[in-house]
């Protein structure tokens, strides 16, 4: 992009004064619905979390985060109401779909639709 002519500090800052404004919104956003502030999500499991989720749907998708956002949501959901610890059944199937899933789920996916498109 440099050697293009255009200015990449630019576009950097506005990348993340992007991001830093849409986070805000989020959590102004979640004040107001729940009447209620903490600092519960100001963790670093929580961005481990939000890592998790666009590793196991797919970095290089828009749909990715998605699709990995609703799982891991689905899972903690599902599994809270078990006995069995959310955190390991997480786990587990983050270190299966890293083995299994390289580009991610969504990733994956694409990979084969077009690997067949690409043969007919």
């Amino acid at each position: 992009a440099i050697s293009l002519g255009y200015s990449v500090a630019n576009y950097k800052l506005g990348a993340f004064v992007m991001s830093a404004a849409l986070a805000g919104l989020a959590g102004s956003l979640k004040a107001i619905v729940f009447q209620f502030a903490t600092l519960t999500d100001v963790t670093w499991q929580m961005s481990g979390e939000v890592i998790l989720m666009t590793l196991l749907g797919g970095i290089g998708t828009m749909v990715g985060p998605i699709i990995g956002a609703s799982l891991v949501i689905g899972l903690e959901n599902t599994l809270a109401t078990s006995g069995f610890p959310v955190t390991i059944a997480t786990g587990l199937i983050f270190m299966v779909c890293v083995l299994v899933f390289r580009r991610g789920i969504v990733g994956e996916f694409y990979a084969r639709i077009f690997k067949r498109a690409g043969k007919d």
